[in-house]
């Protein structure tokens, strides 16, 4: 037996398919996974990494970690992406009074690429950043003091 079907019916249940999500079309193209990037902190007010590499249009996802033991109110925490041209110092001066804001100041709140939640220890949070645009991004954790000692790095895009 040979079944011949008319070009609109199979266009008309290749468009239901794909609706339904049983046939990919044709042009689809499987999104690349980002790539991860883990950074940690612990009591000694340090990251681990304070440069990052990456590509300019990549997709990175930071997954970062506060490895420490003492507690969030005495040693929280985050990782705050700016953008670049910030001033880092500016805004973690800013930031030391805006604990009711996990100290991420509303004042400077648009120098804010990302940030994770301020963590206290054995705590993890993720920042996923899409189609980076060329350039030198500082980041800090912005806790009181923690920047003044050295937690900050650069997150450069090529």
């Amino acid at each position: 037996m040979n079944l011949r079907l008319p070009p609109l019916f199979l266009s008309l249940a290749a468009a239901a398919l794909s609706f339904c999500g049983l046939l990919a079309p044709a042009t689809a193209v499987a999104a690349a996974a980002p790539r991860v990037v883990e950074i940690s902190a612990n009591d000694t007010m340090k990251f681990s990494l304070t440069s990052i590499e990456a590509k300019a249009g990549e997709t990175i996802k930071i997954v970062f970690t506060n490895n420490g033991t003492l507690p969030k109110e005495a040693m929280g925490h985050n990782l705050v992406i700016l953008k670049p041209g910030s001033d880092a110092a500016a805004f973690s001066t800013a930031a030391m009074t805006a604990k009711d804001k996990e100290y991420i100041p509303d004042s400077h709140k648009d120098q804010v690429v990302a940030h994770t939640a301020l963590l206290g220890p054995k705590k993890s949070d993720e920042i996923l950043l899409k189609d980076l645009k060329a350039g030198e991004y500082p980041f800090l954790c912005s806790f009181p003091a923690h920047f003044a000692v050295g937690m900050k790095g650069t997150l450069i895009v090529k």
